[in-house]
């Protein structure tokens, strides 16, 4: 199994941009080894921006993310980061499902709202083509005789 990973490899596999990798390595969340100025990724750093980018993915802030990951380095076998992370994923279910709601509702008035003016649409198209119509008939129009 690989050990060390590129910038590139490492964008390339979580569809990131470089920038974002160095990015995140700027705010502290991940801790390259140099070999000049080539940036040599862990197998740790690699981890950790797995949980960066899927944390990002479900709406957590980095302020939240550096909070979980941070957890890890208390010497505890884990257990205060996986409490909190879970928390934490407890209650982004219940925000998100939230806005599933609120989303289905606005959907549903969206919806509404088309089938109304579709429904206008029609009236006024079928009032046009009734008017079309009479005038094609003559209504207003005498025909000429021949006397």
């Amino acid at each position: 199994m690989k050990t060390t990973f590129s910038i590139s490899e490492l964008a390339r596999e979580f569809a990131v941009t470089p920038r974002a990798i160095r990015f995140y390595e700027q705010e502290g969340m991940l801790s390259p080894s140099r070999q000049g100025q080539t940036r040599i990724f862990s197998t740790r750093d690699r981890v950790r921006l797995g949980l960066i980018v899927q944390g990002k993915r479900v709406g957590f802030s980095l302020a939240e993310i550096r909070e979980m990951l941070d957890l890890y380095d208390i010497g505890d076998g884990q257990v205060t980061q996986l409490k909190v992370s879970r928390k934490k994923f407890a209650d982004r279910i219940v925000a998100l499902e939230r806005q599933r709601i609120d989303i289905d509702e606005s959907l549903a008035g969206l919806r509404q709202s088309i089938a109304w003016m579709d429904q206008k649409i029609k009236q006024a198209e079928e009032t046009e083509a009734r008017e079309k119509s009479m005038n094609v008939v003559g209504f207003g129009v005498m025909p000429r005789t021949g006397t």
